[in-house]
């Protein structure tokens, strides 16, 4: 709340395809239009595919963590833990925004217009909501 608390908002998106194209290249488009602060990434090969020959693949391609699929720019920029069922083909990476400017938290206001003490304790909400 703009008052009293912090805000936050949430987007779950669900991205599906079928063959040989993996959703996961379509990561470093989404994280960059979302420009998110916390990712939970889920990914699970649902499905199968054929080869040329007709021989069925249940996953075709080598995957052991969703992070070899984002790019180390961004990878960078955020604190990241897998949690991974390999015998069940899921896949599940949490991401946390390492630094934040605090002017993307406020309304009306920029953080040049509070004292050292007010900065700190949103600084804290934010750090407190993020984990």
């Amino acid at each position: 709340h703009p008052d009293d608390g912090i805000s936050t908002f949430r987007a779950d998106i669900d991205v599906s395809t079928c063959g040989e194209i993996s959703p996961l290249k379509a990561l470093n488009y989404l994280i960059h239009q979302f420009d998110a602060d916390i990712m939970t990434i889920d990914y699970r090969v649902r499905g199968f595919t054929r080869d040329v020959s007709g021989y069925k693949l249940f996953i075709d391609h080598d995957i052991n963590s969703i992070q070899n699929y984002i790019p180390q720019k961004l990878k960078d920029l955020y604190q990241m833990i897998d949690v991974n069922v390999f015998q069940e083909n899921i896949f599940h990476t949490k991401c946390k925004l390492k630094q934040f400017d605090l002017d993307n938290y406020l309304f009306g206001y920029t953080k040049d217009k509070l004292d050292q003490e007010e900065i700190q304790a949103i600084e804290e909400k934010v750090k407190y909501e993020m984990d």
